[in-house]
């Protein structure tokens, strides 16, 4: 007897499955418009229209605070593990787009902080998440776009009130 239903579609077509493509269009959707920013350093823009910069590099764009965080907390914000975002860090550090200075509550601890250019990244980023999120706006309708936002903010809430 076959423990599989006869129908697997539900594999390809399930909302985690929907969502990962929509996370990945969008973030692809944002990088492209980044490589096209004149405020982004030639140098990074070359690096994302080579595809070297991903979707990876955007979780410290997307989590590390203005002020800087120490490794672990900004490991922590991403979901991902310390020695994963070191490997992240090291990299933005060798574009020029963070810096790690001493802490100055611990003389051990490191802080990692945006660099100029890297809070050039983070202007040109802005904009690019905003012209994404009117790209998808316009393509979906004002409303389909409301629920789904609602839809997804009332969703990772009570992921955050779990966790």
């Amino acid at each position: 007897m076959n423990p599989l239903p006869p129908e697997t579609g539900w594999r390809q077509t399930h909302l985690g499955r929907l969502l990962g493509h929509a996370m990945r269009r969008f973030d692809a959707r944002v990088l492209t418009l980044m490589t096209r920013n004149v405020g982004v350093p030639l140098a990074l823009s070359n690096l994302a229209a080579r595809g070297q910069v991903s979707a990876a590099h955007i979780h410290i764009t997307r989590h590390l605070p203005l002020e800087g965080a120490r490794l672990t907390t900004l490991a922590q914000s991403a979901g991902m593990s310390k020695q994963a975002m070191g490997k992240l860090v090291d990299q933005c550090e060798a574009w020029g787009l963070v810096v790690r200075d001493g802490d100055p509550l611990d003389a051990r601890g490191r802080v990692v902080r945006f660099t100029e250019t890297g809070l050039a990244w983070l202007a040109a980023f802005q904009q690019a998440v905003a012209q994404a999120e009117a790209e998808f706006r316009a393509e979906v309708g004002d409303e389909v776009a409301a629920v789904v936002t609602l839809g997804l903010e009332a969703y990772a809430a009570t992921f955050a009130t779990r966790s």
